[in-house]
């Protein structure tokens, strides 16, 4: 019988690693992070080292300071939008639903059809928690989400990268188009990381992919109507589980190279 890692190819291999993440992260006593479904999928799933394709400690806790971050993203609008839709762009495995649901939260996530599939198997749609199974960019998924009539916020962690600003430019400006006053949440890196990471990085070399995220300053996007609100790096302030990397935050070029950016849909 295959596992799980045996039936998903190329970038899709990589819903495994941030779930690993996200269930390792969970059971220390000095967690950022409480993912108890995350936990449980991935003991499930008889959860390994294989899981995380090579990735290093830091690497692990670096994406678990990612998953708090959209975390509090998605809860500050919800602050302000207590009806708010919470919108998952490739949404993989991902546990999100069952960290912040308070019994009201909406939520809607979008993947490719074999993703869905065994997501569905793990995780199974509920009445406010429903998953569409097609490509991001075939944009009939975003009916779905127009049709609830709710402001939205729309996030799409560790997705992005994997594609050019040319691949993801009409999305975004349909966002904008029809979500207006909505948010828009996801990880960048600047073309320099990017070459980096194809030249060093364990998850791409066995995952057979590719960074291809080439905007120099996210400032850049709100000629396509978004507007910029925060921009937020890994290395801004101290963290000490980070170990030896932390040194990055001395070095511009790396310190600034990956980052988290914060939109609102539609000029201020």
């Amino acid at each position: 019988m295959n596992t799980p890692t045996q039936e998903l190819k190329g970038i899709e291999r990589t819903l495994l690693m941030p779930l690993a993440c996200r269930a390792m992260e969970s059971v220390r006593e000095d967690a950022i992070i409480h993912d108890p479904k995350a936990v449980e999928v991935y003991q499930s799933l008889g959860g390994s080292d294989e899981f995380l394709l090579g990735m290093s400690g830091h690497d692990l806790y670096a994406a678990a300071m990612r998953v708090r971050q959209f975390d509090g993203y998605a809860q500050a609008f919800r602050a302000s939008h207590p009806d708010a839709l919470v919108v998952d762009i490739g949404c993989g495995l991902d546990t999100r639903f069952y960290r912040l649901d308070d019994g009201k939260l909406r939520w809607l996530g979008v993947d490719l059809p074999e993703v869905i599939e065994l997501r569905r198997r793990l995780l199974p749609d509920g009445e406010r928690c429903q998953t569409l199974a097609q490509s991001i960019f075939e944009l009939s998924w975003l009916d779905v989400a127009a049709q609830l009539d709710r402001p939205t916020i729309f996030l799409a962690e560790g997705i992005f990268p994997y594609f050019s600003s040319k691949d993801l430019k009409p999305l975004l400006q349909v966002l904008v188009e029809r979500f207006p006053g909505g948010e828009l949440v996801f990880d960048g890196i600047s073309p320099f990381m990017g070459w980096l990471n194809n030249h060093s990085s364990s998850v791409l070399k066995q995952t057979g992919t590719l960074v291809r995220w080439d905007v120099k300053d996210p400032i850049e996007l709100e000629d396509w109507g978004l507007h910029l609100l925060e921009r937020w790096g890994y290395f801004e302030k101290p963290e000490p589980r980070l170990g030896a990397v932390r040194i990055v935050r001395f070095i511009p070029p790396l310190r600034h190279g990956t980052y988290i950016v914060r939109y609102r849909l539609g000029q201020a």
